[in-house]
C-alpha cells in the first residue's frame, strides 16, 4: 500500500482545523485510510544513515505525517488530494467541480504525433495549468505526486511517463516524434552539457557502474560524492551530476532502434520519455504556466494519471480547478483533446446497494452518503423501484461497478455502525478430504524413516526435462511468461527434480539420505476454464553407496496396503515394466491398479541424470498420484 508523507503543521492548514493525534487517527479509520507513523526529518535522516538518537544531522523538527492510503486511490497520493477528501468527508466543503477551459479549437495548444511513435510509445496526452502559484512546499509536493504515480500506476515508467515543463520557455505547436539515437542532442535535466541520446544512455550506465564497482578501486583519479538532492539519490562524478535513480528505466527503450523524444517548434526538446526531461524547461518555483505530457503504451491509464495531475494541482491555478486543454494531432489525422474532465454516469437500485452492507437506510441518506465520498449522487424511481444516480467525477478512476458505490456507502456509513447479525445458515468449516489424506501419507512415508522436504513449485526448464533426459513436447509444462530469474522458468511437472536438487545440496550427510515431498504439481489441461490443472503427489528419493530399489518398493507396498478406498483395487501384480528415460532400463517399472489405471512410477535413477545434477551416489526414486488413491 502506498505511504503519503505529509507535515502535520501544512496538512492541518490544509484541512482548515488542528487535531490531536487520537483524533486524527480516528478520523483516518473512519474514512478508511491509516496513519501509518509519525516522525521528524531528522529521525528520517537518522534512520536512511543508520545514526544513533542524537547522532547530529540536518533538517528540522517539522511533525511528519506518513498516511498508507488504498493503491487505487490515486487521488489520494499528495497532501492536496488527502486533504480535499477529508474537507469534503467532513462536511467543511462540497465536492469540486473540475472544468476545462472554453477555448476555440484553432486556438488551443497542438500536440503532433508523428507514426514512428507506433514502434515504442504510441500514445501521449497533455494539459496545461495556467497560472500556478507555487511555493516551495506546493512544488516539492508537485514532484512528489509525479514520483508516486511512476511507481504505482505507471509500473515504473514502463505504461506511463510524465513529463512537467516550464511552458512559457517553449514555443508551441509540439510534436512527438520516434528517431533513431544518434539523431536525438539535448541538454538533460541537472546537465550543462549536450547529449546525443545513444551517449546520454551509456553515461547514465556507465556512470552507475563506476558508482558501484570502479570508485572503490580508482578513487585517487576519480571525484565521486554522494549526498541528498530533494530527497533523490544524486551523484557527483568528474563534475556531471547524475541521478541514480534514472538507471532503474533504461532499459524500457535502450535496445529499441528509435528513441521517443517530443520537441517544440523551435526543435528544442521537452523530454526524452521514459528517461529524463531536457533541462530547457525545467520547472522553478518562478513558474506560472505548466505544460503537462504524458507518453505511453496504456492510453486509459495515461487518461487517469494526466487527470490526476491536474485536477490535483489545479486548485493553485488563477482560476481555481480550471485546466487548458491541448489538441492532439494523430499522425492519421484525427484529433482528440485532452484532458477529458467529464463525469462518468452510474445507476443502481438502492437495494442493490444497501443489501450486501447489511443496512437499512432511505434514498436521501444514502445520497448523503456517497456525496460524503465526493461522488454526485441523485435519487429518483423508476417502476416503483428506488434507484441511485452516480456522476464519478475524474478523480475517482476506482470506480468501476456498484461493488465500489457499496464500499464508499458502507465507508460513509461506518463499519463499526454496521449492525451484527447471526448469518442466515449456518456451516461447520473443515479441511478438505485431499488436505486430510496428505496428511495421513505423510505420516506414514515419516514412520519409514524418510524426512520431509519442502521445494519451490516453480523450477528452471533445464531442470525439469534436460537434466532428466526428458524432451519438452510444449504439451505439459506451464511456461512463465517473463521470468526474473532462469531458475524459475516453468511449473514443475514432476517432484523429481525437485528431490535431486534438494540431494545435491545436501550431498555431505550421511548415508542413507531417505528424503520424501507430498506436494502439487501444474500441467496444461484445456478441459479447465485456466488451461492447466494441479495434481497432488508424493515422492520418496533413496540414496545410499547402493540403489535402495528394494526400499522404495517396500515403501510402495506399504502405501498400498494402507490405502482401502473402495475405487482403488490393486491386483497380485500391480508393477508393469516401462521404459522411460529418467531410469534405467529394465530397472523400472510402473504402478497400476487392477483395471490397468496407471498411479506412479519408480526406479533407479540413470547415471546420466545423477551426473547431471552432481550426485556420486546411486538413487532410487518413485512417485505417485496422491489425488488417484483418494
Amino acid at each position: 500500500m502506498p505511504t503519503v508523507s505529509v507535515g502535520r503543521d501544512r496538512f492541518f492548514a490544509a484541512l482548515g482545523r488542528t487535531h490531536t493525534q487520537e483524533e486524527f487517527e480516528a478520523l483516518c479509520f473512519e474514512f478508511g485510510i491509516e496513519l501509518d507513523d509519525v516522525t521528524t526529518e531528522k529521525a528520517i535522516i537518522r534512520k536512511e544513515k543508520h545514526l544513533e538518537d542524537d547522532g547530529e544531522v540536518e533538517g528540522d523538527d517539522e511533525v511528519i505525517y506518513k498516511i498508507e492510503v488504498a493503491a487505487n486511490r490515486y487521488d489520494l497520493l499528495c497532501l492536496e488530494g488527502i486533504a480535499r477528501a477529508l474537507r469534503v468527508f467532513t462536511g467543511t466543503e462540497a465536492s469540486p467541480l473540475f472544468r476545462v477551459s472554453s477555448i476555440p479549437r484553432g486556438s488551443m495548444l497542438q500536440m503532433h504525433v508523428k507514426p514512428q511513435t507506433s514502434q515504442i510509445r504510441p500514445h501521449v496526452v497533455c494539459a496545461v495549468l495556467r497560472g500556478v502559484t507555487f511555493d516551495e512546499a506546493r512544488y516539492n509536493s508537485f514532484i512528489d505526486l509525479q514520483d508516486k504515480l511512476h511507481q504505482n500506476i505507471c509500473r515504473k515508467r514502463t505504461l506511463v511517463a510524465i513529463g512537467t515543463h516550464d511552458l512559457d520557455t517553449l514555443v508551441a505547436p509540439f510534436s512527438y516524434e520516434a528517431l533513431p539515437p544518434h539523431e536525438i542532442n539535448f541538454v538533460p535535466l541537472k546537465q550543462e552539457q549536450s547529449f546525443r541520446a545513444d551517449k546520454l544512455m551509456e553515461f547514465y550506465k556507465v556512470s552507475s557502474y563506476i558508482g558501484v564497482f570502479i570508485v572503490p578501486l580508482y578513487t585517487k583519479y576519480c571525484q565521486f560524492a554522494m549526498y541528498q538532492y530533494a530527497n533523490h539519490s544524486i551523484s557527483k562524478f568528474n563534475g556531471y551530476i547524475i541521478d541514480m535513480k534514472l538507471k532503474k528505466f533504461l532499459h524500457i527503450i535502450e535496445n529499441s532502434p528509435v528513441y521517443p523524444v517530443i520537441y517544440d517548434s523551435n526543435r528544442t526538446v521537452l523530454s526524452l520519455p521514459p528517461i529524463i526531461n531536457g533541462a530547457h524547461s525545467a520547472i522553478t518555483l518562478a513558474t506560472r504556466n505548466v505544460f503537462i505530457e504524458c507518453t505511453a503504451t496504456d492510453l486509459t491509464k495515461a487518461k487517469i494519471v494526466l487527470n490526476t495531475m491536474v485536477t490535483m494541482f489545479s486548485e493553485y491555478c488563477e482560476n481555481k480547478f480550471e485546466v487548458e486543454p491541448v489538441e492532439v494531432v494523430h499522425h492519421d489525422g484525427s484529433k482528440t483533446v485532452y484532458p477529458d474532465l467529464s463525469c462518468y454516469k452510474m445507476e443502481a437500485p438502492l437495494s442493490d446497494i444497501l443489501g450486501p452492507i447489511g443496512i437499512s437506510l432511505d434514498e436521501k441518506q444514502v445520497v448523503c452518503l456517497l456525496n460524503k465520498m465526493q461522488l454526485q449522487a441523485e435519487s429518483h424511481s423508476s417502476n416503483g423501484e428506488h434507484r441511485i444516480s452516480v456522476s464519478v467525477p475524474p478523480t475517482r478512476s476506482d470506480i468501476l461497478h456498484v461493488r465500489d458505490l457499496v464500499e464508499d456507502v458502507a465507508i460513509a456509513y461506518g463499519y463499526n455502525n454496521v449492525p451484527k447479525s447471526k448469518p442466515k445458515c449456518m456451516t461447520i468449516g473443515g479441511r478438505q478430504p485431499l488436505n486430510r489424506f496428505s496428511d495421513k501419507i505423510r505420516a506414514e512415508v515419516a514412520r519409514a524413516g524418510y524426512m520431509e522436504v519442502l521445494t519451490f513449485i516453480l523450477s528452471s526448464h533445464e531442470e525439469n526435462f534436460d537434466m532428466l533426459n526428458r524432451t519438452d513436447d510444449k504439451s505439459k509444462a506451464v511456461i512463465i511468461a517473463n521470468p526474473r530469474t532462469s531458475e524459475f522458468e516453468v511449473v514443475r511437472t514432476s517432484l523429481m527434480s525437485c528431490l535431486l536438487k534438494t540431494l545435491k545440496h545436501n550431498i555431505d550427510h550421511p548415508r542413507p539420505i531417505k528424503i520424501f515431498e507430498v506436494g502439487d504439481v501444474v500441467t496444461l489441461d484445456p478441459s479447465r476454464d485456466v488451461g492447466a490443472s494441479n495434481n497432488r503427489r508424493l515422492a520418496a528419493l533413496y540414496c545410499n553407496r547402493v540403489s535402495g530399489f528394494e526400499e522404495i518398493m517396500g515403501l510402495v507396498d506399504s502405501i498400498v496396503k494402507i490405502v482401502r478406498a473402495p475405487h482403488v483395487k490393486f491386483g497380485e501384480k500391480y508393477y508393469v515394466p516401462t521404459d522411460e528415460p529418467e531410469f534405467f532400463p529394465k530397472r523400472q517399472c510402473k504402478i497400476v491398479t487392477s483395471d490397468g489405471k496407471q498411479v506412479g512410477y519408480l526406479g533407479i535413477v540413470h547415471a546420466e541424470v545423477l551426473r547431471k545434477f552432481g550426485i556420486p551416489d546411486p538413487c532410487t526414486f518413485v512417485e505417485m498420484d496422491i489425488e488417484a488413491l483418494l
